[in-house]
């Protein structure tokens, strides 16, 4: 059997917060708000994964009302799902992700997005793909005033 799972994300730009894609901090002036990290990146992965096992989503697992969670890294729940997931038997296939942002540009991180990724989804690199585009001015990614992130993830 091989389901397929689809997620989605998006947080607004905040003062005084990090940017964190992917688990990694990337050089920009502002963060993103959120409950956790708000590493959109992450949680679009998350949800995917959690799809694609019929497991919910991200914020029936890790709600925003629950302190414990309070600026966590993403990274470490997604760590955690890779866990649940292998519990129930089941194996990650590949992941392919889309940051949706005007600025900074991905390019000079994704290695290291990837490799990070890679990592906490136990996957060799080869099989997590990160790509970026930019809402060309229209919308609230176009006016800059957050980013989204979209994953497809692949279970067996």
């Amino acid at each position: 059997m091989t389901a397929t799972g689809i997620g989605y994300d998006c947080h607004p730009f905040a003062a005084g917060r990090r940017l964190v894609l992917g688990g990694v901090e990337i050089p920009h002036e502002r963060g993103l708000a959120g409950h956790s990290d708000a590493d959109v990146l992450v949680h679009a992965i998350i949800d995917a994964l959690l799809g694609a096992a019929a497991m919910g989503d991200i914020g029936e697992h890790f709600p925003d009302t629950d302190e414990r969670y309070r600026d966590v890294s993403s990274i470490e729940l997604l760590r955690d799902v890779v866990a649940q997931l292998s519990a129930r038997g089941l194996t990650i296939g590949n992941v392919d992700a889309t940051v949706v942002m005007e600025r900074p540009k991905l390019a000079p991180a994704r290695a290291q997005i990837r490799a990070s990724l890679a990592d906490a989804l136990g996957l060799p690199v080869e099989r997590v793909s990160v790509k970026a585009t930019r809402g060309e001015g229209m919308g609230f990614v176009g006016r800059e005033e957050g980013v989204a992130a979209l994953a497809v993830a692949t279970l067996s």
